[in-house]
């Protein structure tokens, strides 16, 4: 065994030791760039992780207004997404229980009580109506390869509300974590309008949930802040205490365990717990005779998970590198992002306009003053088309733009039919609606 090892350490003493130091410069820093920039971390323009993008992005090309089932969705996307169906089903479901892009159907469980949903082969789910008027527009969208390079997937979808404050993002990469807690979307509109009306507004998290919360250390959502919440806890009698909202991040499930641990150790004490959260939270907690009402509240705050505490850490992907903004100012570029999407929607509408007036008014000089009559002696495609351009040349200034080859070869592809059946007066109405 000593002459192997021997033999070994002779015939590797002309190799050069691998470098630690580069393989973490070269590789794990690439590795960590792309769990933050690919998988973990929202972009600040449109609030969603890659996979989220991906999976709306695929429902819109299945969209025919009937539900799909999520297998089927979970399919398609993975010509997007590399990681597996696992995750894709996953992703839907946070999508499908914020209840805000996507309209569901089936069991897709319970965020009350943390059951999980249904097999993704069981539950179907399409975009909502508002999905699809607020978040699609591929004339103002920019598009890349997908990692294969068959397909073709948006940069951000053109999203004009704030949904990354609307719905929060939950996420941890590598070195760096994201938590931006949601929002109530009516506060988020009204912030919005203070914002385009330079008014001063505030702006504090709203959880499904429901419970109670302590903002006074909130510091706008970014590291270093802190926030109390708490569950709300109803007396209905001398004996008997109702939780009927959860604090935001547990269950009921795990808010019951919680309680039981505290009363296993001595910490409160009770007679009996009910569980019957359903639609919503509903938890009994029936006390002893000998036992205060008052200092059991206290202590159901103080040791079990009826108040918890929440760090949030507002990170998001801007300008393909991540960075800490505060709620307040995600908010703001996303009012701005709002405005410059529908500035542009509005510039793309008034370019479609203009160019169908230019083609109707183009037609109608080339029925109505008999231009392609002056065609029938050419010959050549050239000279149909210099004889159509010199027919129009005296009609140029009462266009919108100057006439180009694309005009012409349009008017050539008129149908007998068209002009034999044109109708002037019609024409003039449609110019006058424009």
């Amino acid at each position: 065994m000593q002459e192997e090892n021997l033999n070994g350490q002779q015939g590797n003493q002309g190799r050069q030791p691998a470098s630690i130091r580069g393989m973490y410069q070269d590789w794990f820093l690439d590795y960590a760039s792309y769990v933050i920039l690919e998988r973990a971390i929202p972009h600040v323009n449109d609030g969603l992780k890659p996979v989220q993008r991906r999976i709306l992005h695929s429902m819109h090309e299945l969209d025919d207004g009937r539900y799909n089932k999520v297998a089927n969705i979970v399919g398609n996307t993975m010509k997007y997404h590399p990681h597996g169906d696992a995750s894709i089903g996953d992703a839907i479901t946070g999508l499908g229980q914020k209840e805000i892009m996507i309209d569901t159907q089936g069991n897709w469980g319970n965020i009350l009580t943390g059951d999980s949903a249904a097999a993704p082969r069981y539950i179907e789910a399409r975009l909502s109506k508002f999905a699809l008027e607020t978040s699609f527009n591929y004339r103002t969208t920019t598009f890349h390869p997908s990692y294969d390079g068959r397909n073709q997937e948006p940069d951000t979808l053109p999203i004009k509300f704030p949904l990354l404050l609307a719905q929060g993002a939950k996420g941890i990469a590598v070195g760096l974590a994201c938590e931006i807690l949601p929002h109530n979307f009516n506060e988020l509109l009204d912030a919005s309008i203070s914002i385009l009306k330079n008014e001063p507004f505030v702006l504090y998290p709203d959880f499904p949930t429901g419970g109670l919360m302590d903002v006074s250390e909130y510091n706008d959502g970014i590291r270093g802040g802190r926030l109390l919440v708490r569950a709300r806890i109803e007396r209905e009698n001398a004996k008997t205490l109702v939780i009927t909202e959860i604090p935001y991040s547990t269950t009921s499930d795990s808010l019951i365990d919680s309680i039981a641990k505290a009363n296993d150790t001595g910490k409160l004490k009770l007679k009996k717990i009910e569980n019957n959260t359903a639609k919503n939270a509903e938890i009994r907690l029936h006390l002893p005779n000998d036992v205060s009402i008052d200092q059991t509240i206290d202590a159901l705050f103080a040791f079990t998970d009826c108040q918890k505490s929440i760090s949030p850490n507002s990170c998001v992907i801007d300008d393909q590198k991540p960075c800490f903004m505060p709620v307040s100012d995600i908010l703001r570029r996303n009012t701005q992002t709002t405005v410059d999407l529908l500035k542009k929607e509005l510039e793309l509408e008034l370019n479609d306009l203009k160019e169908r007036w230019q083609w109707i008014s183009l037609e109608r000089i080339f029925i109505e003053n008999e231009i392609y009559e002056d065609i029938k002696p050419c010959t050549t495609d050239e000279s149909i088309n210099d004889t159509i351009f010199k027919g129009l040349e005296p009609f140029v200034k009462g266009l919108l733009r100057e006439i180009t080859l694309d005009d012409v070869l349009k008017l050539r592809k008129i149908p007998i039919d068209r002009i034999s059946k044109y109708n002037s007066d019609k024409a003039q109405k449609d110019l006058e609606s424009i």
